[in-house]
């Protein structure tokens, strides 16, 4: 188990079919993708074994820009999105902070297409997830150190 001051911020890019988690490093200087989990009833369950085993303190959860977003779909996105965290909130107790998810898939595929080789993989929807929760959490670990 970890010590007390290993803690790590999560990040989460929501999805309605899946939930991308990212973790920070014991610095809180770097995030990385960790896995991506099915948006259903063992949601919760699957977030709380990840918390206590990494010693999580604070979130980081991804919410599309509302006046980018003008779609009726994208209203429902933003209130399923501050309904996770209201559900977070309340069973783990942590601070949990939105965040402007603008673009973050669009540099996730990109990074991909980069990085992996194998077009079956560069498909792979658990890997953009992942990788956009990633994102999300370094722009917010970047913005911290900017800030200090």
């Amino acid at each position: 188990m970890f010590e007390n001051n290993e803690t790590r911020i999560m990040g989460i890019d929501f999805g309605m079919k899946r939930i991308g988690i990212a973790l920070s490093d014991s610095l809180k200087m770097f995030a990385y993708s960790h896995k991506t989990i099915l948006n259903n009833s063992t949601t919760i369950s699957e977030l709380e074994k990840i918390i206590k085993e990494k010693n999580v303190t604070k979130v980081i959860l991804g919410i599309p820009n509302e006046e980018r977003q003008n779609k009726e779909s994208k209203t429902s996105v933003i209130k399923d999105v501050k309904k996770f965290k209201e559900n977070l909130v309340k069973k783990f107790g942590l601070e949990v902070e939105l965040w402007d998810e603008t673009y973050t898939s669009v540099i996730a595929q990109q990074q991909i297409l980069e990085s992996v080789n194998k077009k079956i993989k560069r498909q792979n929807k658990d890997l953009l997830d992942m990788y956009s929760a990633a994102i999300i959490l370094q722009e917010y670990l970047d913005s911290i150190k900017r800030n200090n």
